[in-house]
Formats: structure tokens, sequence, C-alpha cells
């Protein structure tokens, strides 16, 4: 397969449409389970980024080494027991990788789908491997740990295509400082600004949060949600936060902290400047 046609192929899930039969209701149920802070933990936020990428390599790992251990005499019973590490280690991957997968968008849910279904199949295969190594049928349990390995890295393939391809991981706000010049900008006046509400201002090619606050102070964040882009100019406005209308990520006007996920990258937070007569300047806190 040529490098054009193994992209396309790698590309393909995200528009299988017929999917979506599947991943609503799929969906539906990773957000239903009452999951309270520790959904949080499985996002990532405690780390400041997604946790499932860590958490696969040790059952990628497992199997991998167990493939080696498998052309080397006389180590059987080392294989069989990175085996089973890799299928007890996928079920805490799995779980991460689910209640990321039930936040992104459609055509991401999809490749995610096809993702997870041949991560599966490799843990069935290799679940039954570790169980005829055990019965004493070594040369079956290695040529199905060899079919979970080649499973796994058609899921791992297509996990790293969502990733960084299709964007499922990243932090989308990591741009704007890039994107926003040094100094200060005017961005309107106080009499702009209604208390409590959220105001959309533009700074080149980055959008802003504006909120005053009933005390007077204004705080302005970058307007799209490190998540998945999502306007936070359309989001809720309660108890000093932003709640990001399309996934629920929340972020304190303050700092930009994540105060929950999915997100798990904070929002760039803007210093601000009222001169006298009222307007309003703003510029990141490391900009001269």
């Amino acid at each position: 397969m040529t490098s054009n046609a193994l992209v396309k192929a790698l590309d393909a899930p995200a528009r299988w449409e017929q999917l979506d039969a599947v991943t609503g209701p799929v969906q539906r149920v990773w957000r239903g389970l009452p999951l309270g802070r520790f959904r949080d933990v499985l996002h990532g936020l405690p780390i400041g980024h997604p946790l499932h990428p860590a958490l696969v390599q040790v059952p990628m790992g497992a199997w991998l080494s167990a493939a080696v251990l498998d052309t080397v005499p006389g180590t059987a019973r080392g294989a069989r027991l990175l085996v089973g590490v890799g299928v007890l280690a996928a079920a805490p991957a799995a779980w991460s990788g689910w209640v990321d997968w039930a936040e992104q968008h459609d055509d991401q849910r999809r490749t995610g789908l096809v993702h997870a279904a041949s991560i599966a199949v490799a843990i069935g295969l290799y679940a039954r491997s570790w169980v005829h190594r055990g019965r004493g049928s070594t040369a079956r349990g290695k040529l199905l740990g060899y079919a979970g390995l080649t499973a796994a890295g058609a899921g791992a393939m297509l996990g790293g295509h969502l990733a960084f391809r299709q964007g499922a991981g990243p932090n989308k706000t990591e741009p704007v400082p890039r994107l926003v010049e040094e100094g200060w900008h005017h961005v309107g006046g106080v009499e702009d600004f209604p208390v409590g509400v959220a105001v959309r201002r533009e700074l080149g090619e980055v959008p802003l949060l504006v909120v005053r606050q009933p005390g007077g102070e204004i705080h302005v964040l970058a307007g799209r949600c490190s998540h998945q882009s999502g306007p936070l100019t359309e989001g809720a406005i309660a108890d000093g936060c932003v709640t990001c209308p399309w996934h629920g990520s929340v972020f304190r006007l303050a700092d930009g902290a994540n105060v929950a996920g999915p997100a798990t990258a904070p929002q760039p937070s803007f210093r601000v400047r009222v001169e006298g007569d009222g307007s309003v300047y703003v510029r990141l806190p490391y900009a001269g």
C-alpha cells in the first residue's frame, strides 16, 4: 500500500456516517455514567494533558515485549505474564479513551469507534492467547498473540491519526501567544461591556471573551475553548467562571484555569488596563 493510499484508508472512517447509528447511543452511555470528579481524572485534568496516551503505553509495551520473548527459547512463562499484564492494563486505558471519545466531534467519534473496535479485537485475541498458553498450547498462543499485535498496531495507527491529523487531543489554544502581537491592544470602552455578559472581541486572528464583573473588574480570556475550540462567548457565566457550550469545560475568568474538563489545558488569560477615559486595553501577561 502506498503512503497516499494508507492516508486515505486512515481518513476513511471519519466519513462513514452510518457509524453514527452506533456512536450516538454509545456516547450517551459514557456521558451518563456517574463518574463524578473521577471523569476529570480520566480526561487527564490533574496532569494537564489527556491521560489516555500515557496509559496505552503499558498494554502496548507489554504486548510488544511478549512478541519479542516469543522468539526466544525458554521464555514462555515470561511471555504469558506480559500478555496478561497487557490485557489487564488495557482496561484503564480504555476507560480514559472512552470518556475522551464521548466529548469529540462526529468525524472524530467515527474514527475513534473503529480504533476502539480494533483494540477490542486485540484484547480478545490476547485473552485467548493467555488461556491457550496456560493450557500448554504455546504455538497457538503465540499465533494468537501475533494476531493480537497486528490488531493493536492497526488500532494504534488509527489512534495516532485521530489525535494528530484529526486533532482530537491537542490544546487548541497553544498557538495564541504566537498569533497576538506584543504590547497593549485597545478592545473598546468600559461601557461596551455590560456587567456579567460575555462579549466577543477580535484581536487579530484571536477571538476574545471579555466579561465585566459586578465589582467593575474586567476579565479577558482567549475566546475559543482549549478542548475543541468551542465558542466561550456563547457559554454561561456564573460564579466567576465560564462554561463552554459545546462540551461543558469550565474555566475561571480571573486567570483562565480549567476548573472542570474535558479540557485539560487552561485558557490564555490577558492582562487588562483601563485608562482614565474608560478605554480598555489588553495584553498577554508576558508581552512587552
